[in-house]
């Protein structure tokens, strides 16, 4: 008799985490003799651990289908990370517990560098307690980061989006420029990693356009450098678009904008750095400015997804099926880059202890010497990522998006109390 497979979302929803959902799903339905049921967790690994669970088998193909161009998390998603097996066995063993009770026998877990974690820690202890699991990781996150992959699905669409953003504010600055706005700050997202902001740097074909600076987390923050680039900047050009990460740090190595509280993962709430670069420029050179905060506008886009990051996606849903099924476990399916023009690329395979709790900053060779800037290198990178459209379909001018009916499936356990 089939088994059954259970699929999750974690962490910060992409543009495409829906996509890679449908390539899951969809795969599964055609290995029907081998896997019974695809089981998605409601709000990511919460849903296995409290026996919430979703029977996607109720919603039709055509629903399924169209995930494929719908953004968010169809099945939510959470900001839960477990602890080590030792610290936290009981969380680990509920996991098993479950999976038991409703013959599961594959674990794909969509996410960043803690969902792989996560992902390795549940193949150790189905493991040592002796349960047949197959445990794959699908990588995801907006922040490129993740070790071991070419590139992070879900990455390419926030670069895009980027990237036009600042190509459209900066033509819009620069028609005011001589008697209003004189400064464009746009806060990205990148907690450590650079990768969105050096997309933002795609929008500049020539010196003169936007942005004219970049400020990265990799690139300790020099105010004085800082300020003399942006004064040169508006003489020069009339105005001055900057694009900064939320995660720009001082000489210090002090993060500018950290608020002093967590997530859930114990990571540092941050947020509002563009407004301290815009402010001071103003403080210290008298220019009025405007600052933005895409926030979750740059990772749910869809409309503007990256066909590139699309197709990444959804092969990587079905391929990460495909490995479930031949027995690799604590695998996770990574993009591999065969060249870059014209580009082409192909799934591998990489271990899921390889990938966890590892981080992939933006190389310095990426960054231009005066760290303002990225390098033609950077640019030959990021340029296929962000190529190609994939437009959803419109009714009445607006998206199609699909809502699952997302229903439960009958719980056979005790609550957890963990």
């Amino acid at each position: 008799m089939a088994a059954n497979l259970f699929y999750a979302q974690s962490g910060g929803v992409t543009a495409v985490i829906n996509t890679t959902a449908c390539g899951v799903i969809q795969a599964a339905r055609e290995h029907g003799d081998v896997i019974g049921k695809v089981f998605a967790g409601r709000n990511g690994i919460l849903g296995a651990l409290h026996e919430d669970l979703i029977d996607t088998s109720l919603e039709s193909d055509a629903a399924i289908a169209a995930l494929r161009h719908t953004p968010g998390g169809a099945f939510g998603s959470c900001r839960y990370k477990l602890k080590g097996l030792e610290e936290s066995r009981a969380q680990y063993e509920r996991l098993i517990e479950v999976f038991r009770a409703h013959d599961i026998r594959w674990f794909l877990y969509n996410g960043g560098n803690d969902s792989m974690d996560t992902a390795w820690k549940v193949s150790q202890i189905a493991e040592k307690l002796h349960y047949p699991l197959t445990c794959v990781g699908i990588p995801k996150t907006v922040d490129n980061d993740l070790v071991e992959t070419d590139n992070c699905p879900g990455f390419g669409s926030v670069a895009k989006y980027v990237a036009v953003s600042m190509m459209e504010a900066g033509l819009d600055v620069a028609s005011m420029a001589r008697t209003s706005t004189k400064i464009f700050v746009m806060e990205v997202m990148g907690r450590h990693a650079g990768w969105i902001t050096a997309a933002a740097g795609l929008a500049a074909r020539t010196p003169a356009e936007a942005p004219h600076i970049l400020l990265f987390p990799e690139i300790p923050f020099d105010e004085a450098a800082f300020l003399a680039r942006v004064d040169a900047c508006v003489r020069e050009h009339d105005f001055c678009a900057i694009a900064v990460s939320e995660g720009l740090r001082g000489s210090d190595g002090r993060l500018l904008a950290e608020s002093g509280t967590r997530d859930a993962f114990g990571h540092a709430q941050l947020g509002g750095v563009g407004q301290q670069i815009a402010e001071l420029i103003k403080t210290k050179l008298g220019h009025k400015y405007h600052w933005a905060l895409p926030d979750y506008l740059q990772r749910s886009g869809r409309h503007i997804a990256s066909g590139t990051d699309a197709q990444q996606a959804y092969a990587l849903g079905r391929r990460a099926v495909e490995l479930a099924i031949e027995g690799r476990n604590a695998v996770m399916p990574a993009i591999v880059r065969l060249s870059d023009t014209p580009y082409a690329w192909k799934i591998d395979v990489a271990q899921l202890q390889d990938v966890a709790n590892r981080e992939k900053m933006m190389p310095r060779h990426f960054i231009s010497d005066d760290g303002f800037g990225i390098t033609d290198a950077c640019r030959k990178y990021l340029q296929p990522l962000i190529e190609g459209e994939d437009y959803p379909p419109y009714v009445n001018g607006l998206p199609a998006y699909v809502s699952l009916k997302n229903e439960s499936v009958p719980r056979t356990l005790p609550p957890f109390a963990g």
